[in-house]
């Protein structure tokens, strides 16, 4: 395929060590994990012992401080192994990133060098019930009582739900001021009145724990909230390119494991007589997917040149988001066709990526959301 130019000699020679490390350490244990429900925390340790996570974390917090390029290493090989259930990038390009911009000097100290080392779990609680994709809606309010406030509501898909040990909680803190209402506070999971629900049962993602969270009448100290009091919403904005960058990395990542797979199936497959890949039909659609995947890549490529720029601007990352989870669910679907049968069967990964990649077009912000999003600067 096309040679990618993003990417130095530097990062080429992360990527060998990521790609050690996702097929010793994390490919051999996805049966284990998804009939568990979730990874182990012995798998969280040894990617931060590998310096895997919290990457471009400052070198004085505990992280490499190196580019984001880093990061999107780390996830392609994670997504080239077919392995859904670390959430290794939430916890390292999503809530990382709240803490180093809004957090002060003592919650970056505190909770940053433990987030490298994946002795802390971090999960963002931002999706309630009955909210989805409006973050304005949210109905989990955090009221103010002499030196703490008290949070009340509840949480659900939230991701690495079950394992972590602190969370960003999305609340209201003026419930008549709408999106400007909005404030972002850490809540630790060992809180009086802090539960757990359900590990959810979903369609795919089986290794992934994902969970409901509850809020009833959980104090926390005023030194938790995150940056300034009902300025939340804006720091959600401002980090949602990073986050819809990251899905659309892994959507290319997926989409092309997806492709490889099948180029080595139907070459081994027989089909009267001959390899399924001697059909003309079997090479004109590769053909479509492998030229669908040089665009998606092109694109996603030149989007993270632009983040790492800082000018990816939130209709571009919009943009590549829709795109290149909309692929990614079309070619997977392609190579299930072309696997027949077998490509509905769990032991082989593109029936599993089948499952997984269906959520893409849905969180951090769903496909309609993000034709809105692009549509208005139109």
């Amino acid at each position: 395929m096309i040679p990618r130019s993003v990417f130095t000699e530097e990062h080429n020679m992360f990527r060998d060590s990521v790609r050690k490390f996702m097929q010793r350490e994390i490919q051999p244990h996805w049966e284990e994990w998804e009939a568990q429900g979730h990874i182990s925390r012995e798998a969280w340790l040894k990617a931060g012992e590998a310096g895997i996570l919290c990457t471009h974390i400052p070198v004085e917090y505990g992280g490499s401080g190196v580019d984001f390029r880093y990061s999107a290493i780390a996830i392609e090989e994670q997504g080239y192994v077919f392995a859904s259930g670390p959430g290794f990038s939430l916890h390292s390009d999503i809530v990382a990133p709240y803490i180093l911009h809004y957090g002060t000097e003592e919650q970056k100290q505190k909770w940053l060098p433990k987030m490298c080392t994946g002795e802390v779990i971090t999960a963002i609680a931002m999706t309630e019930p009955g909210t989805g994709s409006d973050l304005a809606g949210v109905r989990t309010t955090a009221i103010e009582d002499g030196d703490h406030y008290v949070i009340n509501g509840s949480k659900t898909f939230i991701t690495n739900g079950q394992m972590a040990d602190l969370y960003i909680v999305v609340a209201k803190t003026d419930t008549n001021a709408g999106a400007k209402g909005v404030s972002l506070f850490l809540v630790e999971a060992d809180r009086a009145g802090f539960s757990r629900g359900q590990n959810l049962k979903k369609v795919g993602m089986k290794a992934q724990d994902t969970s409901e969270l509850f809020f009833d009448n959980v104090r926390i100290p005023k030194e938790n909230l995150m940056g300034q009091k009902n300025a939340g919403f804006i720091y959600l904005m401002q980090e949602l390119a990073q986050e819809r960058l990251s899905v659309a990395i892994i959507g290319a990542a997926v989409a092309r494991a997806c492709y490889d797979a099948t180029v080595t199936y139907v070459k081994e497959r027989k089909a009267f007589g001959k390899p399924v890949a001697a059909f003309q039909n079997t090479r004109f659609k590769l053909a479509e997917i492998r030229t669908e995947l040089e665009v998606t890549q092109c694109y996603v490529d030149r989007c993270l040149e632009l983040h790492c720029e800082g000018k990816l601007s939130i209709d571009a990352a919009a943009s590549v988001k829709l795109w290149a989870t909309e692929a990614q669910c079309r070619i997977i679907d392609e190579c299930v066709q072309l696997h027949g049968g077998y490509g509905y069967m769990w032991e082989y990964p593109v029936a599993r990526a089948y499952a997984d990649s269906r959520v893409q077009r849905i969180y951090a912000g769903t496909s309609e959301i993000m034709k809105e999003i692009i549509s208005r600067t139109i």
